[in-house]
């Protein structure tokens, strides 16, 4: 093992035990630092110049999508930035590179709200003809995980790991555990969604008590987010839609839906768990777009004979 990868490894330790970053940010980091050192083949970490920085940004700008390679790079950054702290470095290589990135802006995609409806119909439809009670009590947890998605627009990842403590219907509040372990909380402010939730918790209430997670099956083992995404596929095949749903697509109609309907972005920012509000702003793109389509296909001047 050379020096690189040794001050690599004290680093990633660093970020787990006391910076506490979330694992898959971890993950991140190991994946992005390990390509490093495996491409540029520096053993000492002073042999790393600001040049041979600049090659191996040029190989990600010609290997990567703009936000990969902004991605890696920022891995990066952080990673000098530390060494540079722990006095491993005099002077930081990224303080003599220049960099630019040009991000396309890509649009999120949402669920149309008629499609929205016709996937909680025939959700219901099912739990409502269910003939075992086995296939009853899965639809019924099925609509329960779609209507709290679409509710709070929390991710599936801080959906499939809420405890039974962090949701308290009696108050109709959900304490959500976000990026960086940051709280929030939602309220359930919708009669029928708090409805579904408080009958799912009656009919799972053995299963939650022995698993400890909110959304379990009846093995009482905890929801994975391929289950999740499997339900939905079989659902949205049954209503016969044709729109690939996923679960972040109920996160961002939440977000576009309220945006719409003219609520301040910041609240919006404060619901979702985003850090800043740049990263909200996406959903402003989406909402124009909705505007010029009304504007253009709505707006009578378009049947003027002039």
């Amino acid at each position: 093992m050379n020096h690189l990868q040794k001050i690599t490894i004290e680093y990633l330790e660093f970020c787990q035990y006391q910076k506490r970053l979330d694992p898959k940010t971890l993950k991140a980091y190991r994946i992005d630092l390990r390509q490093f050192s495996d491409t540029v083949r520096a053993e000492n970490i002073l042999s790393i110049t600001p040049t041979l920085l600049e090659e191996y940004i040029k190989t990600l700008h010609l290997t990567y999508k703009p936000k990969t390679a902004k991605r890696k790079i920022a891995s990066l950054k952080a990673f000098f930035h530390y060494l540079e702290y722990r006095n491993y470095i005099e002077i930081n290589p990224f303080n003599k590179i220049h960099i630019k990135f040009r991000e396309p802006i890509i649009l999120p995609k949402t669920i149309p709200l008629q499609t929205m409806e016709q996937l909680l119909v025939i959700m219901y439809k099912e739990y409502a003809h269910a003939t075992t009670t086995f296939r009853k009590k899965n639809c019924l947890r099925d609509v329960a995980v779609v209507e709290l998605l679409f509710a709070t627009g929390m991710r599936i990842s801080e959906l499939c790991s809420l405890k039974r403590e962090d949701v308290n219907l009696t108050s109709r509040n959900i304490l959500i555990f976000g990026k960086g372990s940051k709280e929030r909380h939602i309220q359930i402010g919708n009669d029928a969604v708090y409805q579904i939730l408080l009958e799912y918790c009656n009919a799972f209430s053995e299963e939650i008590d022995a698993c400890g997670h909110f959304f379990v099956n009846q093995s009482m083992r905890p929801l994975s987010d391929q289950t999740v995404r499997r339900m939905i596929r079989k659902y949205s095949a049954l209503a016969s839609i044709d729109l690939h749903i996923t679960p972040h697509m109920f996160r961002h109609t939440f977000a576009t839906s309220l945006l719409e309907a003219d609520v301040d972005i910041r609240y919006i920012q404060e619901m979702l768990g985003h850090s800043s509000i740049h990263i909200t702003e996406i959903y402003t793109h989406v909402a124009m777009a909705k505007q010029r389509d009304i504007l253009t296909t709505k707006h009578p001047r378009k049947d003027f004979r002039v």
